[in-house]
This record gives structure tokens, C-alpha cells and sequence, in this order.
């Protein structure tokens, strides 16, 4: 057995919740598909409304997949070396040169263990803040998909209300693709769109709409069609 979060819209928030799914190991695409399922199964059972959307390259829909930070890019660049190349530390950084290497290289650079404590991102010439904890990773996510998809091609997103990523263990990672897709859903239902927001306006508005926790409130009708 194995725990997984899925991310969805809760009284206009983007919250999640932890599933207990059978697990079956492997690295070949067959096996993350069968434990992709197991956990769709899972959160169907306990919403029977439910309507799952894996965002990774391992998903079975083309939407989920072309919504997977691999496959998106951002003026460029992979959303990975964006991502490494923007850490600001207390000793050095940011690491510009990181846009150009392979992403694994980027990730595993030297230099972003051995320069002290992250402090901020640097990104187009503006800091960003650790705090909200995803909003940087979820600002550059938003502009890539801007970037990658018609706006009528982003509504698919509306016919899924969970999104998952098989990969994703919040045990040892903080940033998802799976918790932005649910923020993507929320700001189509909201404002018909993917709105180009300023960074102070996109701050504002995670810190209104991201909780990093479960919903505390009762779902109306969260065992219908009704639910989201």
C-alpha cells in the first residue's frame, strides 16, 4: 500500500486530501499507469462524483500529459531549469548559467547545496518570496501554460475536479504540478480564464486561495455530481 495526495477545489480553495491505494512496483509506464488507477479508484470510492486527472507523463490522457512540467516550456526553457536557476541563497546566486545545462544537470548542480539557506527567487528582474511556500514555481507554471495552450484547449481542465501526480511524495518534496492544475480549475471557474497577473496581484491571490492542508469545511454534496 502506498499514500498519495490529490489536489481540488474546496469552498474556493485549493486544498488536498491523502489516499491509501495498493502500489505496484516498477519503473516501466505499465506499472505507474496501474498505480495511477489504484489511486483513482481510490478517491473515486470516496467521492463518488469524482472525476480524477493525472498531470504527469505517465497519465492516459493527452490533457494531463501535455500539462506535465516536462513537457512544458516557459520563453525556452524547461520549467526545471527556470525553477534551479532562479534560487537566490545567502552565499551566492542566482545561477543564471543553470538555464543552459541538461534539467537533471541543473537540479543536481553543485552549488545550489553549497552556497547557505535559500532566501528568495530572482526571476525577469523581481524577487520572489519563499512564503506563500509554492508561489514562485506555481507563478512560472501559470506562464508556461499561458504560453503552451489556447484558451479554449485549457478549459479541458473543467471536466476533471482531482488531479493527481504519481510522482509527487509531499515526504520529500514541497512543489507540484498536480496542486497548480487544481489552482489552474479554480481560476477558470473564477475568471472564465487564465488571467495574466502581476506578481504582487498572483502573490495575493495564492495567499488567499492555496491552503497546504486538508479542507476543514463540509463539501456540499461531496458524494454527487454536484460537488465541484
Amino acid at each position: 500500500m502506498a499514500e498519495r495526495p490529490a489536489f481540488f477545489v474546496c469552498n474556493g480553495k485549493v486544498v488536498s486530501e491523502t489516499y491509501s491505494f495498493e502500489w505496484f512496483p516498477g519503473f516501466a509506464l505499465s506499472q505507474k499507469q496501474r498505480c495511477i488507477e489504484s489511486l483513482h479508484g481510490a478517491i473515486g470510492k470516496a467521492d463518488t462524483g469524482a472525476r480524477p486527472l493525472e498531470i504527469s507523463t505517465k497519465g492516459m490522457a493527452e490533457i494531463g500529459v501535455r500539462l506535465s512540467a516536462f513537457r512544458l516550456r516557459l520563453n525556452g526553457y524547461t520549467l526545471e531549469n527556470i525553477f534551479q536557476s532562479a534560487k537566490v541563497f545567502e552565499r551566492g546566486g542566482p545561477y543564471l548559467d543553470l538555464l543552459e545545462v541538461p534539467p537533471k544537470e541543473a537540479k543536481r548542480d553543485k552549488r545550489l547545496h553549497d552556497s547557505g539557506s535559500l532566501k528568495a527567487f530572482w526571476y525577469q528582474g523581481e524577487d520572489f518570496p519563499l512564503i506563500p511556500k509554492t508561489v514562485f514555481y506555481d507563478y512560472i507554471y501559470l506562464a508556461a501554460v499561458r504560453d503552451s495552450f489556447a484558451a479554449n484547449e485549457i478549459h479541458a481542465v473543467l471536466d476533471y475536479n482531482y488531479f493527481t501526480d504519481i510522482e509527487f511524495n509531499p515526504e520529500k518534496s514541497l512543489n507540484t504540478q498536480a496542486r497548480t492544475v487544481a489552482l489552474i480549475r479554480l481560476m477558470l471557474e473564477t475568471f472564465g480564464n487564465l488571467p495574466d497577473l502581476s506578481k504582487e496581484e498572483f502573490i495575493g491571490y495564492h495567499k488567499e486561495h492555496v491552503v497546504y492542508e486538508g479542507c476543514r469545511e463540509p463539501i456540499a454534496g461531496r458524494s454527487g455530481n454536484e460537488s465541484f
